[in-house]
């Protein structure tokens, strides 16, 4: 081949593409390490973890937040049963807490108000008003007889070292109250919250006792409900054991004949805030008060003066309608499990915490132990030192050494009356023994305390043998003390919701004047009561209607065939014209758009001659007159038309003139002829 043809097949030969790469679809997961991802990756996920377990979210261990713990903590480290200024204690929490002086002020003075662990001194609010706690200089606090008995113990403590390594603070307090279930806490991490109301004191004891009687086959049924400090009532219909929803109502009391006292509040609502909505609802004329006295201090009064002649049950039902006298709240119990956050019923946290009072009452039965059985063998070797003169064989004793040795041998020979070998600091112990104490020595009185600490050694294997029994005991010691002191204040009871519809029903009255407009302001004929809660529905003569809130004043023109109570499921029957041509139509309204126009008929040049509710028995139509026109008056059976939408065109009544129609035989129609009337047929 010639060069020439060479270079002609080269011109033919395809150019080498370029190397295309398919693209990698993109997966956030796994996309290459960058500024940001590190960011979210360490930075946030460190932030979050912080918040959930160190700020916001209380401990299964102990039912504490950190901060409480801490103040908690503090409070112990200063207590000397004398109160002590609250500045000095959130000045001491400091060295353990991150965070400034105002959070730890604000979660001791809850703390206090909650009555359980901390007593104050001093103006620490009102929970019935809302008003805030003085400065933190001016009131004192101290610990309560049940917080110093029931949640400290130094012994049993875990400690870590303190934010900045200068003290030892608590992981956890060993505390054998179900503190978490009695205190409730709220609580706004990152990505979860918690919601954990509170309970009566007594009746989550009792429901201890209950588990601890339990067979593993029939375990026991456990009906806990909330309690608040504010008392009111409540609905438990939609609360399942920590988690869902309750509706709370504050106590209303019937007064004179025109005079209601509210005496208890829903939780969360204060009398400020429910005279404020008492105010608003008044101005909207939605109850019938005339009056409000606060004469609130140490307990709840607000007296409600009526209108002259309004019914007290009627306005008792209002004021839950209208205002905050009912409210609700929605509960979920998250809380940290081993340092993670999990979801849990109350069931549930109080087994938790009723395995962990077994754990630390036989703990403490353990250091008991411990403890008497060193007193037992310290009373006993000083008893046989002294009592076999065990001290006169050191005399001749040329060495230190020698002294030891002597002391040992002298009381090899009554090892057997001890419960634990002997060890060198045994020997050391006796050798410090004074002369004084020698010459003093009362045997029998020593042999009366060995068999005091007998005893109680007895009496503590006892209650290690039978943990149960002796932690319900100590469970019904606790009822005893504190039953008077920790009642039940809010009664759960089932309450129907009050029908806001049916209260409101005959509140506005719409009017029509002879200028065209209807509406609550116009003043002219009567045409029908409503709530402000309704829509009404508003039908014009060409068929057009609209849904719409009850107007103040709307211009209609003189052309209003129908206004009445919005309905979707309502049922009608229509006859309009259109083109000359009748239809009729059975439909129901449906779905509407407020405030936007639709039409009976196909077009806006429809005639609307009949309205009427649901599907009537017959139609009795009267025709125009008209040349060659036998057929006069007709009588049409509705129900033999299917029900459609308000949009579809109807089924076709008459194309001749209809002068009357009605749903019953009017003046207009000639009784004479109705034997040879002859029914219509619907197209």
């Amino acid at each position: 081949m010639s060069d020439t043809d060479s270079s002609a097949n080269d011109l033919f030969q395809e150019e080498p593409q370029p190397e295309t790469k398919t693209p990698k679809p993109f997966h956030p997961l796994q996309s290459e390490q960058g500024p940001l991802k590190n960011l979210v990756d360490f930075n946030f996920l460190q932030y979050a973890s912080y918040v959930i377990c160190d700020r916001a979210i209380p401990s299964i261990e102990d039912g504490l937040k950190p901060v409480q713990r801490r103040i908690l903590h503090a409070l112990k480290e200063k207590d000397d049963g004398r109160f002590i200024k609250v500045a000095n204690i959130v000045g001491h929490t400091m060295q353990y807490h991150p965070h400034g002086d105002a959070s730890i002020a604000d979660a001791l003075v809850t703390l206090t108000n909650k009555r359980y662990l901390i007593e104050g001194q001093g103006n620490f609010g009102n929970i019935y008003t809302g008003d805030r706690a003085a400065a933190s200089r001016y009131i004192e606090c101290r610990l309560t007889p049940l917080a110093r008995e029931e949640i400290f113990n130094k012994a049993l403590t875990e400690w870590i070292p303190s934010y900045d390594g200068r003290n030892q603070e608590p992981v956890h307090l060993p505390c054998k109250l179900p503190l978490m279930l009695m205190l409730g806490a709220d609580g706004i991490a990152v990505g979860l919250s918690t919601a954990i109301l509170p309970h009566n004191f007594i009746e989550l004891l009792e429901a201890q006792i209950e588990i601890l009687r339990e067979k593993k086959s029939t375990p026991a049924e456990l009906n806990l409900l909330p309690d608040f400090q504010t008392g009111g009532l409540m609905d438990v219909s939609d609360y399942n054991k920590g988690n869902g929803k309750i509706k709370l109502r504050g106590r209303i009391e019937p007064r004179k004949t025109n005079r209601l006292v509210i005496t208890e509040l829903p939780h969360g609502i204060t009398t400020e805030s429910l005279i404020t909505s008492i105010e608003e609802a008044v101005k909207k004329k939605k109850v019938p008060v005339r009056a409000i006295d606060d004469f609130t201090a140490e307990k709840v009064e607000i007296e409600l003066t009526l209108t002259q002649g309004a019914d007290q049950q009627k306005a008792i039902e209002a004021l839950y309608a209208f205002t905050k006298c009912e409210s609700s709240i929605t509960s979920r119990l998250i809380c940290l499990q081993n340092n993670r956050p999990v979801e849990r019923n109350v069931d549930d946290v109080l087994r938790e915490n009723t395995r962990q009072l077994l754990d630390i009452l036989e703990r403490e039965l353990q250091l008991k132990k411990e403890k008497l059985l060193d007193e037992f063998h310290n009373k006993t070797l000083v008893q046989i030192f002294i009592e076999n003169r065990i001290y006169q064989a050191i005399e001749e004793c040329k060495t230190y050494d020698a002294v030891q040795k002597a002391v040992a041998d002298g009381l090899e020979p009554f090892a057997d009356r001890l419960k634990r070998p002997i060890v060198p600091e045994d020997i050391e112990m006796l050798l410090g023994v004074r002369i004084k104490r020698i010459s003093l020595f009362d045997i029998e009185k020593n042999r009366e305390e060995i068999e005091g600490i007998l005893a109680e050694l007895e009496e503590v294997e006892k209650h290690l043998k039978s943990l149960k029994g002796y932690a319900t005991r100590y469970l019904k010691n606790l009822i005893k003390t504190y039953k008077d002191i920790y009642p039940r204040k809010t009664e759960a009871t089932g309450f129907s919701t009050v029908e806001v519809r049916e209260l409101t029903a005959t509140e506005l009255q719409i009017r029509q004047d002879e200028n065209g407009y209807i509406g609550t302001a116009v003043k002219g004929e009567f045409l029908m009561e409503c709530s402000s809660l309704d829509k009404l529905l508003i039908v014009f003569g060409n068929g057009r209607y609209h849904v719409m809130p009850p107007p103040e004043k709307l211009f209609i023109d003189n052309d209003l065939i129908r206004c009445q109570v919005y309905d979707r499921e309502a049922s009608f029957t229509a006859v309009y014209t259109e083109k000359s041509i009748a239809y009729i139509k059975r439909f129901k309204i449906g779905g509407a758009i407020m405030n936007r126009d639709y039409f009976l008929g196909a077009t806006e040049k429809s005639k609307l001659l009949l309205l009427t509710d649901g599907t009537p028995e017959a139609l009795y139509v009267k025709y125009k007159p008209a040349k060659n026109q036998r057929i006069h008056q007709q009588r049409f059976l509705p129900a033999d038309t299917p029900e459609k939408s308000a949009k579809a065109r109807g089924n076709r009544l008459s194309s001749k003139g209809i002068k009357y129609i009605d749903i019953q035989p009017g003046r207009w129609w000639d009784k004479s002829d109705d034997g040879d009337i002859p029914d219509g047929v619907l197209l």
